[in-house]
C-alpha cells in the first residue's frame, strides 16, 4: 500500500521506524526503503545487534532518535528534572532511583572525556553517533537555540579510536541501568528479530 503511494506521487520516499533487521528487509524487497528511525545512542545500543549492518547493506538511512538520552548524556540533567518532568522520563527504569545514580555516573565518565577534548558532554554523544558510520544523521530534540548551535557543532568534532573506544566500554549495554521503557512498553514499540 505504500509502495502504491510512491507510484501514485503522493509520498516520495519511505521509512520504518523501531524495525527489525528481517522487517526492514522484507519491506524493503517490495519498495526501497529510504530511511529507518530508531532510539540509538551511547546508552541505548540495540540497533547494533542487527539494524544497523542492514541499513549499511541495504544503503538504507538510519535516524537515531534521542541521541542525547533524553537528555541524561547532555551532562546538565539533575534528579530533580526528572521528578518534575511531565514527559516520558518519569516513568522509565533509567531514569528511576539507584539507576539514574548509577547512569549519571557514566556520564560523569564522559564529562571527564568531553573535558579533555574541549566540548560539551552532548557534543561528544553526539560526535560518537556520527561516527558510527555516514548513513547516520541524528534528530536530537532541543528548546534553546543555544544547544541547537551546541548540537550542530558536534558536527564538526572528530573522535580519535581511542576516544572512540573508551566511550564504547564507559557506556558497554551492561554498563547501563534500567530498560529503555517500563515492562511492557518496548514490546509494543519495536519489532524484534
Amino acid at each position: 500500500a505504500m509502495a502504491e503511494l510512491v507510484a501514485s506521487g503522493k509520498v516520495r520516499h519511505l521509512g520504518l521506524s523501531e524495525v527489525s533487521a528481517k522487517t526492514l528487509r522484507r519491506a524493503h524487497a517490495v519498495h526501497p526503503i529510504s530511511a529507518v528511525q530508531s532510539e540509538y545512542s551511547l546508552w541505548t545500543r540495540d540497533p547494533e545487534a542487527h539494524v544497523l549492518a542492514a541499513c549499511r547493506e541495504l544503503g538504507v538511512g538510519f535516524v537515531p532518535f534521542s541521541p542525547l538520552g533524553r537528555a541524561m548524556l547532555t551532562g546538565r540533567l539533575k534528579k530533580d528534572d526528572v521528578s518534575q518532568d511531565h514527559a516520558m522520563r518519569p516513568g522509565m527504569p533509567r531514569f528511576q532511583g539507584d539507576a539514574f545514580d548509577a547512569n549519571l555516573r557514566l556520564v560523569e565518565a564522559m564529562r571527564a572525556i568531553a573535558q579533555d577534548k574541549g566540548c560539551q558532554p552532548g557534543q561528544l554523544a553526539l560526535a560518537w553517533v556520527l561516527a558510527q558510520g555516514d548513513f547516520i544523521a541524528p534528530i536530537p530534540g532541543t528548546k534553546r537555540v543555544s544547544y541547537l548551535e551546541e548540537n550542530a557543532a558536534a558536527a564538526e568534532l572528530a573522535l580519535s579510536d581511542d576516544e572512540l573506544s573508551q566511550l564504547d566500554h564507559t557506556f558497554s549495554p551492561d554498563a547501563v541501568v534500567g530498560d529503555r521503557y517500563a515492562p511492557g512498553g518496548l514490546g509494543a514499540l519495536i519489532d524484534r528479530d
